[in-house]
Formats: C-alpha cells, sequence, structure tokens
C-alpha cells in the first residue's frame, strides 16, 4: 500500500480506560473485530474491518490522562516535522520514537492546544481501509484561534485552504485545507478548520473531532445510546451528508456521517496517497 502523502490523516487511535468496553461498544456499533497485540511493549488493539485495519484502541497509562480519540496526521520525517512544529509556535509532547517496526510516532498541539499525533510509515502504513461505513471518513480541528491555527498548519504541512461555500466563498468559521501539491478544492480536502463559537462552554479545549462514515446516521445514534453512549448532537444534515457527534460509553468523543446523504461535493476522494 502506498504512503500517505505529508499532512494527510492516516490513523486513529482511542485511548481508553476499559479496552474490553470499548470492544463491545464499537464491535457492535461498526461491526469490527479485533486483534489482540502490542505497540512499543504497551497492549494494542488493532479493529478491524472486514479483516482490514482501520483503527485501534489503547489502554490508558495514566487515569489523569484524557478518554480521548487521536488523529494522526502522515510525516515522510518525524523528526523535521517537530522541528517545523516548534518554529511555527506549537508544542511537542511526545518526541519521536519508533514503535517496534511499525513506525515512528509523535504527539504535539498547535498553538490553540489541539493535540494531534505523527505518523512516519514503517510496517504500518495506516488506514487499510477507509471512507466506507464503518471506517475513517474525515477529522476537524475545533479551535478558538483561527487565524494562528491557519497559518501553523499551512507553516508545518504545506495545507492550502479550499474555497468552501456557495459561489466559492471561504467560510471565517469553516476551511478546508487540501495537501500540498493538490488543488485547493473541496474535492481534495483532507481536513477542516472549524472556529468554535460562543455557544459552548469555555471550558471545551481546542480538538481534533474524528468522523467514522456509516450507512445510517440514525440507527448509529440510537444503538450508541443503548450501548451506553450519548449522542452530544444532532443527528441533522449539511452538504456533506446526516451526521452526528457522540460520545462512546467511556466518553471518548467522535462523529459519524452517512456520506449517501449529502447534498454536494463529498469527501470520497483519495487525494491523500501518493
Amino acid at each position: 500500500m502506498a504512503a500517505y502523502a505529508e499532512g494527510v490523516p492516516c490513523w486513529v487511535d482511542a485511548m481508553l480506560p476499559d479496552l474490553a468496553a470499548g470492544r463491545r461498544f464499537y464491535g457492535e456499533l461498526f461491526g469490527w473485530t479485533f486483534a489482540e497485540g502490542t505497540a512499543g511493549y504497551r497492549p494494542y488493539t488493532w479493529a478491524r474491518l472486514d479483516g482490514k485495519d482501520v483503527a485501534a484502541l489503547v489502554p490508558k497509562s495514566d487515569g489523569r490522562m484524557p478518554t480521548v480519540w487521536n488523529v494522526y496526521l502522515a510525516t515522510e520525517d518525524a523528526a523535521a516535522a517537530t522541528t517545523r512544529i516548534r518554529e511555527a509556535g506549537g508544542r511537542v509532547i511526545v518526541a519521536p520514537r519508533w514503535i517496534d517496526d511499525l513506525g515512528v510516532m509523535a504527539t504535539a498541539a498547535d498553538p490553540g492546544g489541539a493535540v494531534f499525533g505523527l505518523w512516519q510509515t514503517g510496517s504500518h502504513p495506516g488506514f487499510a481501509r477507509r471512507d466506507v461505513p464503518g471506517s475513517y471518513g474525515w477529522t476537524e480541528v475545533h479551535t478558538r484561534e483561527p487565524r494562528v491555527v491557519d497559518a501553523f498548519y499551512r507553516t508545518v504541512f504545506g495545507y492550502e485552504a479550499a474555497a468552501e461555500g456557495s459561489g466559492g466563498k471561504r467560510s471565517a468559521d469553516l476551511l478546508l485545507w487540501s495537501p500540498r501539491g493538490e488543488p485547493a478544492d473541496p474535492d481534495h480536502a483532507v481536513a477542516a478548520r472549524v472556529v468554535i463559537g460562543e455557544g459552548p462552554p469555555a471550558e471545551l479545549p481546542a480538538h481534533f473531532l474524528t468522523y467514522f462514515v456509516v450507512a445510517d446516521c440514525d440507527h448509529v445514534s440510537r444503538t450508541a445510546q443503548r450501548l451506553g453512549g450519548r449522542v452530544l448532537n444532532g443527528p441533522e444534515d449539511t452538504p456533506y451528508g446526516r451526521f452526528a457527534v457522540l460520545a462512546d460509553n467511556q466518553g471518548a468523543v467522535f462523529a459519524v456521517i452517512d456520506t449517501s446523504r449529502e447534498g454536494s461535493g463529498a469527501r470520497e476522494n483519495r487525494a491523500g496517497r501518493d
């Protein structure tokens, strides 16, 4: 499988206090099966869809750590990327290190405080399947500092701002990003920046929101509630499909989207791969 291009989301994992509860929840919600393993001498549960790697569940090593879905952005050189991150005003939380022979991982935060991972491919290139029901589909960074965050990701990963909205106008609250070298338009976008407005509580931190594709947003939302999760927003229709923001049975927040119900401009491109 070809590696993902610089800055393209290539993997996600959930940091959970109870892996068995996570397997029960996501196994029924998305139809995932699981394979136990280790990564960097830590337990690591691979989530698979039709035998293909689509995500992972990781045990929290410290109860003070957040229960959260992490997104990893691809890089050809994690050490060089962390240097750019520092120079652009971000913070390196975990320095680059090899995880067995799987690849090089690092953890960083942008100037607005949103945390993300870096992944330099080794034997594990990232998603083996995506953009189909039960797999990863999209990510957004939610921030209160759009100008500095936009400049940060442009400097670190070379993102191009894609025109959004009717008539090709850009929205102040939503900006789509295309990877370096790809057309700056919605069809080639791989991530987005969203402004946190006045509605959410002030203590809500900047964060990345991971979207999983589903066949029926309303059914999945009801199933999540039955399994002990919560519906935080939606379901509601957008030009890109019907979506909802959910929390799992341990509090990790994620979103689901039914892209078959889009109005226009589905994010079904594969611009992220070489």
